[in-house]
C-alpha cells in the first residue's frame, strides 16, 4: 500500500539520463536486464480480504456501520485528496514514516468522519495491514517473479508502501523471492519523483538500463519508471 528541495542526484556512468525514456518491453525479462523491479500492491499481492471490507469489519467492530460500496467510494476520494497533498508538496512526492502515517490517518479519517472511536479504528487499520496474513498473493505477479528467477535475475520490490513492507515482505509469497525491499518511507520519496527511481538505482549499484519495473498502475510505475530511463512493464489483468 497498501508516500526531502534537491534536484536528482547524478549516478557516474550512467548511459541514459532519466529525461529518455524507454519502451514498454514485451519481452521479459528484456536483454541487459540485470535486476526485476516489482510493486508490490496489486501487482504481486492483494489485500485479503479487501480493503472496504476490512474497512467494515473495523468500523463494525467500533459500533460504526458503513457498508463496503460506501467505503470504496469514500476511500477512492480520500486517496486521490493524499496524492493530490504529496503532489502539491515542497518537493512534490517528498515522504517520510512520519508522513506515510498522517497520509493513512487522513485517509481513515476521510472515509469514517469525525467519530470519537477515529484513534482506535486508525490503530486497528495500521495493525491489520502490517499482519502478512492480510494479503495474498496475486496469479500474474508470482509468473513473472518465477520467470525472473528463472531468468537467473535478482529480484527487488519498490513500493510506496510505508515501514511495515519491510516486516512483510520475509512472510508472504511471492514477495520473499525478493533480495532488496524498498518502501517510499524508507527511501524519502514516493512514486511517480525522479528522485525515487535514482534512490533505488544508487542503493541496487545498477544504471537505469539495466533495470525494469513491473507494476500495475499506468502512471506512478509505467510512465514514471520509462521517464526514469528504466524498462518497463505493466501487469496484464
Amino acid at each position: 500500500m497498501s508516500a526531502p528541495p534537491l534536484p536528482p542526484p547524478r549516478v557516474p556512468g550512467r548511459s541514459r539520463g532519466p529525461s529518455q525514456p524507454v519502451s514498454t518491453d514485451h519481452a521479459f525479462p528484456p536483454p541487459g536486464v540485470g535486476v526485476v523491479v516489482f510493486d508490490v500492491v496489486g501487482t504481486l499481492v492483494e489485500p485479503c480480504p479487501s480493503v472496504a471490507r476490512a474497512y467494515s469489519d473495523t468500523g463494525r467492530a467500533h459500533g460504526i456501520e458503513i457498508d463496503d460500496e460506501a467505503i470504496r467510494v469514500a476511500f477512492r476520494a480520500a486517496w486521490q485528496r493524499q496524492e493530490a497533498i504529496d503532489a502539491a508538496a515542497t518537493p512534490a512526492h517528498a515522504t517520510d514514516r512520519r508522513r506515510e502515517r498522517e497520509r493513512w490517518q487522513g485517509i481513515v479519517a476521510d472515509v469514517f468522519g469525525p467519530v470519537a472511536a477515529l484513534p482506535a479504528i486508525f490503530a486497528d487499520l495500521w495493525d491489520h495491514f502490517a499482519d502478512p496474513r492480510a494479503w495474498r498473493p496475486v496469479g500474474h505477479g508470482v509468473d513473472l517473479v518465477a520467470a525472473a528467477r528463472g531468468a537467473g535475475l535478482e529480484i527487488a520490490l519498490a513500493s510506496n508502501f510505508d515501514e511495515r513492507l519491510l516486516a512483510i515482505a520475509p512472510a508472504v509469497a511471492p514477495l520473499d523471492a525478493a533480495s532488496h525491499v524498498f518502501a517510499s518511507s524508507e527511501l524519502g520519496w514516493r512514486k511517480p519523483a525522479p528522485e525515487f527511481f535514482r534512490a533505488v538505482e544508487r542503493r541496487l549499484g545498477r544504471r537505469p538500463d539495466e533495470l525494469i519495473l513491473v507494476g500495475d498502475d499506468p502512471r506512478l510505475d509505467l510512465a514514471a519508471a520509462r521517464r526514469a530511463g528504466w524498462h518497463a512493464r505493466l501487469i496484464d489483468g
